[in-house]
């Protein structure tokens, strides 16, 4: 999508087949409006530690391993979304091949919570 659309439809099969990059990368930006990003990450082990300094959601795509984030560790599989709140440590383990949405969104340092969060 181009940054002035304001609506349109974007093709898992089309971003997934532009990874890898020319120079080997392992994710494909797809939108950028605001403080939004999200990109198409196909990641293979091993996996850094990461912080970012906004909020950041994944939606998996395809595959299952381990989230490693603040201190937990939680299985997650296709169809799973995990958050991470801004300026906190995560990784994946005991993958093979990950896909995901990554996104990223928000103000720098994560959003303030609201206190009426249902469940």
């Amino acid at each position: 999508m181009k940054p002035t659309d304001r609506s349109g439809v974007i093709h898992l099969s089309e971003v997934r087949a532009r990874i890898p990059g020319p120079a080997g990368e392992r994710g494909s930006a797809v939108l950028h409006r605001g403080t939004l990003d999200v990109k198409l990450n196909a990641l293979l082990p091993p996996n850094a530690t990461a912080t970012h300094e906004q909020d950041e959601i994944y939606v998996v795509m395809g595959g299952r391993g381990v989230f490693v984030h603040n201190g937990q560790r939680d299985r997650f599989e296709t169809g799973d979304f995990l958050f991470v709140a801004a300026r906190t440590e995560h990784h994946f383990e005991d993958f093979d091949e990950l896909t995901l949405w990554r996104i990223y969104y928000g103000v720098q340092g994560g959003e303030i919570p609201r206190l009426d969060v249902r469940g």
